[in-house]
C-alpha cells in the first residue's frame, strides 16, 4: 500500500467530518469550527475566496510537532503523537494561506481548552516552530502570563523539548540559556531569533513574531495582549496565540474575547484571520451526566485519564463548594466566584439584539434605580411588560476617573463601546440620570399605578435630591426599601422568567456581569436577598432590575401585586 502523502492532514480533515457528522462528541463551538473549515475547503475553489489550502504546509507543522518529545508524565522522552483534534488545530492554523502572497491566513487563535488536555505542550510546539522552523529571520517569540510560574508553563516544556533534541538544535542553530531547573532564553545566533518567557508585557521595542498569551483568563487588563498585537506591525505573518482555560471573572478581557470568538464561530461576525476553538459543553447539556464531559475534554483517555475525570465529576456533584471551580476547569464553564443566583446560561439566551426601546413608545415603564455611591457604578434599568414577557433595557453611569487604572480596564472598555455613560470628574452628576428619566417620562408612561402607568422604583440610598426633581415633574416615584421582605419575591420572579425564556434584554455585557455576580442569602423560610462577594463584583444592574420587578409584577386582574411586608 502506498504511503499517505499527508497523513496528518487526512487525519485532521477526517476529524472535522466526524465531528460535524456527530461521530465524535463535541460541543456546538467545536462543530462550528470544523464546519467552517470544511466549508472553506469548498469555497477555496471559487475566485472570490482569498485563501487557499496548502496541505504540505499543514503537514510540515504536524511532522515538526511529532519530532518534539514529551517532557513529563509516563511518556517523557518519547515522541509526541498528535491526536486527531490536535492535527485539526495545527493543520487549520498553518495550512490556510493567502492566495495573493502565500502568507498565513490566521493571525490570531483563541483556543479554550480544559486542564489536563495537553494545552501547554501544544503551546510549546507552536512556540518552538514559530521560533525556529517558520523561516522568519530574527523571530521574536514570547510566552507571556501574569506570573513567571505561569509563563513557564509553556516556556519550560519548549526549553526541555529543545534540550532533549540535539539534532533539532544543530539543524536550526538553537542554543539554550539557563539550566533545567531555571531555563533561560532559547536563541539562535545564526538567525538572530529568540524565544523567552515574559511577565506582564515585553518592552515597547519588541517586534513580535509570535506572542503566546497563556491562561488569559487570569489577566485583569489587555496590556499584554495589546502589546503583542501592536508589536507585530513589521512582521508579515505573525501569530497572536491565546491558549487558556475558562475563568471566574466575566468582566475580564478574556471573557470579552471569548464572546467575540463565539460570534465569529456562529457567523454573526466575519473575521477570516481569527481561528477559534472552544472545548466546553452545550448550554442544554446536563453537566452531571459524565458522558457530556467527553465533549469538553478532547484528550479524554489520553492525557486526561478516565478515572481522574470521573473523580472530578463525582466531587463536583457531591461538594457544592467545589462545583463551580471544577466545572470551570474541566468543562470550561465560566462563572464568577460563588454560586450565581440567576441561571446565566438562560440569561444569555434571553439577549435580543433586535430590541428597540422606541417600540414601547407611550407604554408603562418600570424604571429601576440603584445609585449606590456617587463614586461608583450607578444603574438605571427600564422594564416593560407585555403579557408574560418582560423587556429590559439598561443604562449605566460612572465617573470618568473610575475608568482609569489597570484594575478598571473593564470599565474603560465598556465605556468605549457605549455600554456605560461616563460623567466628568470623580463623582457621578445625578443631573444626567435625572434628565434621562425625564426624557423617558416624555416617551413612556411614568404616571404611576393609580393611573395605569409605570413608575420609578428607587433604592432610597443617595436618591433624595433626584427624587424631588422627578416628583416636581409629575413623575411617579416609589421607594423600594432594600429588605428581604421587599426583594425576595421579585428576585424569585425574575429568576423564573429568565429560566422560562420570558425575559428579553438588550445584551449589555455590564448587565450580564452584574447578574453573574449576584448571589443570594437565604433564610429559614427560603426568602432570598441579593448580595455580592467582594467590592469589585458589582450587582447594581441586577438590583435595579429587581427594584423594577417590585412594581412590574402584575396580577391577571390588573392590580399591582406587592411583595410581602409592603
Amino acid at each position: 500500500m502506498a504511503k499517505e502523502k499527508h497523513p496528518h492532514v487526512n487525519k485532521a480533515n477526517r476529524h472535522a467530518r466526524d465531528v460535524v457528522a456527530g461521530k465524535v462528541p463535541a460541543c456546538l463551538y467545536v462543530v462550528q469550527a470544523c464546519k467552517r473549515h470544511l466549508d472553506d475547503l469548498k469555497r477555496e475553489k471559487t475566485a472570490a475566496f482569498p485563501y487557499r489550502w496548502d496541505a504540505a504546509a499543514a503537514q510540515r507543522v504536524c511532522g515538526f510537532a511529532e519530532l518534539m518529545p514529551h517532557v513529563k508524565g509516563k511518556w517523557a522522552g518519547g515522541p509526541i503523537t498528535l491526536e486527531p483534534w490536535q492535527c485539526f488545530a495545527l493543520c487549520v492554523l498553518f495550512g490556510w494561506l493567502k492566495k495573493g502572497d502565500g502568507k498565513r491566513r490566521f493571525r490570531e487563535i483563541y483556543w479554550e481548552i480544559p486542564r489536563k488536555n495537553a494545552k501547554s505542550s501544544l503551546g510549546a510546539v507552536i512556540g518552538n516552530y514559530m521560533f525556529s522552523a517558520d523561516g522568519e529571520p530574527g523571530a521574536e517569540v514570547y510566552s507571556g502570563a501574569t506570573s513567571l510560574d505561569q509563563a513557564m508553563e509553556v516556556f519550560r516544556p519548549a526549553w526541555l523539548m529543545a534540550k532533549k533534541l540535539p539534532g533539532y538544535r544543530q539543524r536550526f542553530g538553537v542554543e539554550l540559556g539557563g539550566t533545567d531547573k531555571n531555563p533561560g532564553n532559547i536563541y539562535s545566533m545564526a538567525t538572530g531569533s529568540r524565544f523567552e518567557a515574559v511577565i506582564g508585557k515585553p518592552g515597547d521595542g519588541a517586534s513580535v513574531h509570535c506572542g503566546i498569551v497563556d491562561e488569559y483568563h487570569e489577566h485583569q487588563n489587555d496590556h499584554m495582549y495589546d502589546c503583542f498585537a501592536t508589536g507585530m506591525g513589521s512582521r508579515e505573518q505573525p501569530l497572536l496565540a491565546v491558549i487558556t482555560t475558562a475563568g471566574t471573572n466575566t468582566a475580564s478581557p478574556c471573557f470579552h474575547r471569548r464572546k467575540q470568538a463565539i460570534k465569529v464561530l456562529s457567523g454573526e461576525v466575519v473575521d477570516d484571520q481569527l481561528f477559534a476553538l472552544i472545548y466546553t459543553v452545550d448550554a442544554d447539556d446536563d453537566w452531571t451526566d459524565f458522558e457530556v464531559w467527553k465533549k469538553a475534554n478532547p484528550n479524554y483517555g489520553v492525557s486526561v485519564f478516565e478515572d481522574y475525570l470521573r473523580r472530578q465529576h463525582q466531587t463536583a456533584i457531591r461538594d457544592a463548594r467545589k462545583q463551580n471551580i471544577l466545572k470551570c476547569k474541566h468543562l470550561n464553564i465560566w462563572s464568577n466566584a460563588g454560586e450565581a443566583f440567576f441561571n446565566m446560561v438562560e440569561f444569555e439566551k434571553c439577549a435580543d439584539s433586535t430590541l428597540d426601546i422606541n417600540d414601547f413608545f407611550g407604554e408603562p415603564a418600570y424604571v429601576g434605580l440603584d445609585l449606590a455611591a456617587k463614586k461608583d457604578l450607578a444603574a438605571l434599568m427600564i422594564l416593560f411588560r407585555k403579557g408574560p414577557d418582560y423587556f429590559l433595557f439598561s443604562r449605566y453611569y460612572l465617573p470618568e476617573e473610575e475608568t482609569r487604572g489597570e484594575d478598571k480596564a473593564h470599565y474603560a472598555g465598556w465605556a468605549h463601546d457605549g455600554y456605560i455613560m461616563t460623567t466628568p470628574g470623580n463623582r457621578i452628576d445625578y443631573s444626567h440620570i435625572e434628565d434621562d428619566i425625564k426624557q423617558l417620562a416624555r416617551d413612556h408612561d411614568l404616571s404611576g399605578a393609580d393611573n395605569g402607568g409605570g413608575e420609578v422604583c428607587n433604592d432610597p440610598w443617595n436618591a433624595q435630591q433626584l427624587v424631588s426633581g422627578l416628583e416636581n415633574e409629575g413623575i411617579a416615584v416609589t421607594e423600594i426599601s432594600q429588605t428581604v421582605n421587599m426583594l425576595s419575591e421579585p428576585m424569585k420572579e425574575l429568576d423564573a422568567i429568565i429560566s422560562a425564556g420570558n425575559l428579553h434584554h438588550d445584551g449589555n455585557p455590564v448587565t450580564y456581569w452584574c447578574f453573574a455576580n449576584t448571589m443570594a442569602r437565604k433564610d429559614k423560610k427560603d426568602n432570598v436577598f441579593p448580595f455580592k462577594e467582594g467590592d469589585e463584583n458589582k450587582i447594581d444592574g441586577a438590583v435595579a432590575t429587581i427594584n423594577a420587578m417590585c412594581r412590574a409584577m402584575v396580577e391577571d386582574g390588573g392590580e399591582i401585586s406587592m411583595p410581602m411586608g409592603v
